[in-house]
């Protein structure tokens, strides 16, 4: 009897094996439920369990031997750092790269394009901090490009995060840099290109493309190695896209 016990119990587990857990970027958190949602509709048996935050803060909790599995950050420098000292059991690859556009929470004329934020009615604007967040580093890199750095730089103020630079650009900035991928949150929905937000040229900054990685618990969950996979699959890259991404 307890042998038939042990058998049922090994075949309940290779059945619904374990959870994954994914460190997702705060960028991601608009998409990560599609991508979930579209992952179990084929492995129904498989729960994905999500953790956002900063790729900073992530990464530091990592570092310190949080359980994840997976690591899917907002650019390739945490990944890489991590691969670099024996957390990740894969090299880092691209899924996604992310996109800024400028925004305002009111309805504004945008003939001029970025150069809107050398009107004296913008007082203040919200981006990321560049020494930290890679869509704050991009921000950067396009102000300088367009060389209205130096006007607008008195005008600045410093998202920690892409949430609290959303939040700024919501209710302390009359405009803001965020990350496109925020326009597809339910409550930013009724903002409307042209009127509340403009594209950006990517040639002004540089790619800011996000990294995936194995980490060394996946060794043990053989499930986690079936979302890496799905992550880089030709169905997730359309997802992504549909939340303001381009793929590799």
């Amino acid at each position: 009897m307890k042998k038939i016990l042990s058998l049922l119990l090994l075949f309940y587990i290779n059945l619904f094996g374990e959870s994954i857990h994914v460190a997702v970027a705060a960028n991601v958190s608009y998409a990560i439920k599609a991508l979930t949602s579209e992952f179990e509709k084929e492995y129904p048996h498989i729960k994905v369990e999500t953790t956002l935050g900063s790729s900073g803060k992530l990464t530091s909790q990592i570092k310190h031997g949080a359980p994840y599995d997976i690591f899917m950050s907002a650019n390739m420098r945490y990944p890489e750092t991590l691969y670099r000292d024996g957390f990740a059991s894969s090299e880092v690859v691209i899924y996604a790269q992310g996109a800024l556009v400028l925004f305002s929470r009111t309805k504004r004329e945008f003939s001029k394009g970025i150069y809107t934020l050398l009107e004296p009615e913008v007082k203040r604007v919200a981006m990321g901090n560049p020494k930290t967040a890679p869509y704050g580093k991009a921000a950067k890199e396009l102000l300088i490009n367009a060389k209205i750095y130096n006007q607008v730089k008195p005008k600045l103020i410093y998202g920690e995060s892409i949430s609290q630079t959303l939040l700024y650009a919501m209710r302390a900035a009359e405009m803001g840099f965020i990350a496109k991928s925020a326009l597809y949150a339910k409550s930013m929905r009724h903002f409307k290109h042209n009127q509340n937000w403009i594209d950006i040229d990517k040639s002004l900054y540089n790619p800011i493309s996000q990294g995936i990685i194995l980490l060394k618990k996946a060794k043990s969950n053989p499930d986690a190695k079936l979302f890496y996979d799905f992550i880089l699959s030709k169905r997730a890259k359309e997802i992504f896209k549909k939340f303001g991404y381009t793929t590799p």
